[in-house]
């Protein structure tokens, strides 16, 4: 039996609701992590997840962030917040963090914060989110359990994964201190399934809805599905799903997705 996963930041699920119940039928997805859901808990549409078999958690928050997992099996939630380390953390309460267990995976959706303007508030409040999750990650990659991490990441690692880095260079998504911490997180023990399959393609999973990017492939690579080595090697396949970028009123970015062998 083999298991799909994917990473979508949706972009408001009312919005999109349509269009991503219409791909997870096509996708046949077993597991579905979402981003930036903007959607308080009260009025996430859960009925029609559920409708279509699949259970549902979702943390939410007015107007912004929101992330949900959808899923073929059942969750067990672990915990909605990334813990506090020290007392230089910065307060932290926005939706952007789900840690469930699925099938004896660990599996974390996350929408980690694009950090603009940098520098400033919003630049510090990116790294230290980033700091928290390193170290949460190290302590479920020590204990040897299998451990996906997914989500929009607000990172563009290399020049690859960019359609041309010169116009980022300023940017909290591709400032050295930014890639320094996602090549910190990956050092764990992780690896990004996408390369681990097309380690030279230069494929994009976000286009701005600005100057028509998207109709010039300007698009950047921040999506990501960030595996441990139990999940390695169940790896079958990985990639991204560009064709619901051009549907109608679609999401700026389009689903990623890992397909794995079921573990036993």
């Amino acid at each position: 039996m083999t298991i799909k996963i994917a990473s979508f930041n949706v972009n408001s699920i009312k919005m999109r609701l349509t269009n991503v119940l219409d791909w997870l039928d096509e996708s046949n997805t077993d597991i579905l992590l979402m981003q930036e859901t903007k959607s308080v808990d009260e009025t996430f549409p859960k009925d029609e997840f559920k409708l279509k078999n699949y259970n549902i958690l979702f943390s939410g928050q007015k107007s912004y962030n929101g992330v949900a997992i959808a899923s073929k099996f059942k969750i067990n939630e672990i915990t909605r917040t990334l813990p506090f380390y020290d007392q230089d953390d910065i307060e932290d309460e926005q939706a952007r963090f789900l840690h469930v267990k699925i099938l004896n995976i660990n599996i974390i959706c996350l929408y980690l914060p694009n950090g603009n303007p940098a520098p400033g508030p919003k630049y510090d409040y990116k790294i230290n989110w980033m700091e928290r999750l390193i170290k949460y990650a190290k302590n479920i990659y020590d204990s040897n359990e299998p451990l996906v991490i997914g989500g929009d990441f607000n990172v563009i690692q290399n020049s690859i994964d960019c359609y041309d880095v010169s116009q980022w260079l300023d940017d909290a998504l591709y400032l050295k201190k930014t890639r320094n911490l996602m090549k910190e997180l990956i050092n764990i023990g992780l690896l990004d399934s996408f390369r681990i399959k097309y380690p030279y393609k230069q494929e994009y999973s976000f286009w701005d809805y600005q100057a028509g990017a998207w109709q010039k492939d300007n698009g950047i690579r921040i999506d990501f599905l960030l595996i441990s080595p139990e999940i390695v090697d169940l790896l079958l396949n990985a990639g991204i799903d560009k064709n619901i970028r051009g549907k109608t009123k679609p999401s700026d970015h389009t689903p990623v997705w890992i397909e794995i062998k079921k573990i036993n």
